[in-house]
């Protein structure tokens, strides 16, 4: 159990941020799927808060595990297309520079440890051990594009087996929560699953009675539910906010889903961005809630650490600005005004962001980017912008823009406003090989 203070004051809690890769918005039973099966993250739901409209902060996975570790726009972080291994080099990454969640947690005497997906830099100075860490457990890449788990700064296991990946994470997650039960830990959990290749363990594969997919979704359910075991075995619950997200929206090609939006991974569309999200922290946070507030993985590290009481500030150096907001409010269900009304999205093939939400309504800059399958870098001439009433049409498929030329305008000169403060403010570099 962990213990209080010598000064008498209560315990920080514990965090586990818990991630999937590529899990669709419907992909949860909580979420309205209506085959896949997931009893432990519908219990986790309904034991807390699932948000209904909470995005990464890009549709891919390099730029959206930077600004959730670093709570800001991944572009202020160097990030200019795609990811580590496509369009970006193969050992780029995320400058030492950058202040993570877990440099902050662990200069508040946290003991953090990843076990899972790291993919924002395998060089020296980009890996997990110099961005917070203590302990790492990881695949430096995506599943499909390196067959290594490293431990600290070497290999541990190469070859990979695909299907025994989600299993291997979660051994490793409960061996640093059994270790460091004493303490205050944070524990970044990024999963591989449901990334494709999709590939049953052995024991799961059947499973679901949804194919390949269902079975691996269903496993990585049940996996998490060893961990919550846990911590009821090691009277760790009730100290412990538990956070699961997906780094971004369905692969095409997939069984995953996204309804009822349209868009997938690379894509800035809703279905693109707007992922499953729940938190949970019996005792603080009442059960049974369900918000639907605007809501951001970039406002993930001012909310937990206003939770733990950490002042994220005065450990900041401005490199990058933070673009988080706290929402911490919103989370405990207390009544207070959302903070946040407006964010930027990206589709992952360039650094200009493709939308901007404000409130009910949704701005496509240029409009070619709100249809399937769009691709940056084509040229040819900018399409007029497509303005949608995303509470009204989920699917974005009815554009108002016409009929609200005074929202197009007002939208466009505060996203514009927005980009200009981007463009215009001290960046970090990414980091590459010499």
């Amino acid at each position: 159990m962990c213990l209080s203070s010598a000064s008498g004051k209560s315990p920080q809690p514990n965090v586990i941020l818990i991630m999937a890769d590529d899990l669709g918005y419907r992909d949860l039973g909580c979420y309205g799927h209506p085959s896949i099966k997931t009893p432990v993250l519908d219990k986790l739901a309904a034991g807390g808060m699932r948000l209904t409209n909470f995005h990464a902060a890009a549709s891919v996975c390099t730029p959206s595990r930077m600004a959730l570790l670093t709570g800001a726009y991944p572009v202020r972080l160097g990030w200019t297309q795609g990811v580590a291994g496509y369009l970006m080099g193969a050992k780029d990454g995320m400058a030492s520079e950058a202040l993570t969640i877990a440099e902050i947690f662990k200069a508040e005497g946290y003991v953090t440890g990843i076990s899972g997906k790291w993919h924002i830099g395998r060089l020296p100075g980009s890996r997990p051990g110099d961005q917070g860490f203590d302990s790492s457990y990881y695949n430096p890449m995506s599943n499909n594009q390196l067959d290594e788990i490293w431990r600290g700064d070497a290999i541990e296991v190469k070859p990979t087996d695909n299907r025994l990946l989600t299993e291997q994470f979660t051994n490793e997650a409960i061996r640093f929560i059994r270790e460091n039960r004493e303490k205050s830990f944070f524990l970044y959990l990024p999963h591989t699953a449901p990334h494709f290749p999709v590939m049953p363990h052995p024991d799961w594969k059947g499973h679901s009675g949804y194919g390949d997919y269902g079975d691996v979704v269903e496993e990585l359910d049940d996996r998490i539910g060893d961990i919550l075991k846990l911590l009821d075995e090691l009277e760790l619950t009730r100290n412990t906010i538990v956070i699961f997200i997906s780094d971004n929206g369905p692969q095409g090609g997939e069984q995953s889903s996204a309804l009822p939006f349209r868009g997938k991974k690379w894509s800035a569309l809703e279905g693109g961005s707007r992922v499953p999200a729940i938190i949970s922290w019996p005792g603080k946070i009442p059960a049974g809630q369900e918000s639907g507030a605007l809501t951001g993985a970039i406002d993930l590290l001012p909310t937990l650490c206003r939770a733990a009481a950490i002042d994220w500030r005065a450990q900041s150096k401005g490199k990058p600005p933070i673009d988080g907001i706290d929402v911490w409010d919103t989370f405990l269900g207390n009544g207070q005004k959302h903070p946040r009304s407006e964010l930027l999205h990206w589709h992952g093939m360039e650094s200009r962001p493709q939308a901007f939400t404000q409130g009910d309504w949704k701005l496509f800059l240029d409009g070619r980017a709100a249809l399937d399958g769009y691709k940056a870098g084509k040229g040819g001439v900018e399409k007029s912008p497509m303005l949608f009433n995303i509470r009204e049409d989920a699917d974005e498929t009815k554009d108002l823009s016409l009929k609200h030329p005074e929202k197009v305008e007002t939208m466009r000169m505060r996203a514009l406003e927005l980009i200009g403060e981007l463009d215009s403010s001290e960046k970090l570099e990414l980091a590459k090989p010499d």
